[in-house]
């Protein structure tokens, strides 16, 4: 367990590991959503896409649609998604990463997970954006109609990912790394997107899954599946440091936007309320939870005392995930309290 803390009061690095350090890498996970939603933000802010439009429709400057008018993107309701549903995970798409598809479904995954499926017999299988919603759009899959409900999407992070794409005429990783990481000073943050890039930089924190009563060593992982929605690999110092200034207005997202972005709303499920690209907790402010195999972590920052702070776990417990995630934010919590600071 590791945690850097930025302060008025000072900035500060603790970690139950004797030889841990600030710089070492770790999985990110869902907390590649804040980029990806600045991401978005930011081309808005720049006039190369609304995210009010429907993401059918055509995007400014060009002859093109922000999806592609294909039958790999012939998903439910299509016509009356917008990007905004999209950031807010309002927009019903069915998430092939988190839910099994339904058992009635005529397809060899039935039953199962899509990605864990693919990945089973290809350990290395180069995921696709086309691919991912491939398998909404083939199996006509949907939780509700868009602006109907609010269920956590993956996958439609994965549409948000091919619209930087098709608005930039960058990838995803170019596109992110040149726009926002540069800008920012985030040298020790990237997001693999090859199926065998399986292995994070040097230094960097082993993962352990726990599962049944069983720990497992689960470092090594295939992320091609996760990019825009849970693929970064980044260091305390970095994420931290991408807190503070992507909800202070100083990551070059102009405030009232970052001010959409933290607009959040019940959502009547485990992520309790939720913005575009943005979780917010009592006492510790805006951010986002990530959770993957080997890794857990928490992103805050509390726009009334100032403080950015990520704690990370490079051990997972998958049989209580929403336990360990409230046993880091009292620990969060109470590193405040340290500070002086009430929560």
């Amino acid at each position: 367990l590791s945690m850097r803390i930025i302060s008025p009061k000072g900035d500060f690095f603790v970690s139950t590991s004797q030889d841990s350090m600030s710089n070492v890498h770790f999985r990110g996970a869902s907390t590649t959503k804040t980029f990806t939603a600045a991401a978005i933000m930011l081309l808005h802010q720049e006039g190369q896409l609304n995210i009010d439009d429907k993401i059918t429709q055509t995007i400014p400057g060009k002859d093109i649609p922000y999806v592609p008018n294909s039958v790999d993107y012939a998903i439910p309701y299509k016509e009356n998604i917008t990007i905004r549903q999209l950031l807010g995970h309002t927009a019903g798409v069915f998430d092939v990463s988190n839910t099994p598809i339904p058992e009635n479904v005529s397809a060899p995954y039935a039953g199962v997970i899509y990605t864990d499926y693919i990945k089973e017999s290809a350990p290395e299988h180069n995921f696709s954006f086309d691919e991912l919603i491939r398998a909404v759009a083939a199996n006509q899959l949907s939780y509700f109609a868009p602006s109907e409900g609010y269920h956590y999407s993956n996958t439609g992070y994965s549409i948000l990912g091919k619209i930087i794409e098709c608005v930039s005429g960058m990838s995803y990783s170019s596109f992110v790394e040149q726009r926002l990481l540069q800008p920012n000073g985030l040298e020790n943050t990237s997001f693999p997107s090859l199926g065998n890039e399986r292995q994070l930089p040097a230094p960097y924190a082993e993962g352990y899954t726990y599962i049944e009563g069983e720990l497992y060593e689960t470092t090594q992982d295939n992320m091609s599946p996760h990019v825009a929605e849970g693929n970064v690999i980044t260091t305390v110092d970095d994420l931290c440091k991408w807190g503070k200034l992507l909800y202070s207005g100083q990551a070059g997202i102009k405030y009232d936007l970052v001010t959409q972005m933290i607009d959040v709303k019940p959502t009547g499920e485990e992520h309790k309320v939720y913005g575009l690209g943005t979780e917010y907790a009592e006492g510790l402010g805006f951010g986002h939870n990530g959770a993957h195999a080997g890794y857990m972590t928490v992103m805050r920052y509390d726009r009334e005392t100032d403080i950015a702070l990520v704690i990370y776990a490079s051990a997972l417990n998958a049989d209580d995930l929403y336990g360990q995630m409230s046993v880091m934010y009292k620990v969060a919590q109470e590193s405040k309290q340290i500070l002086g600071y009430s929560t």
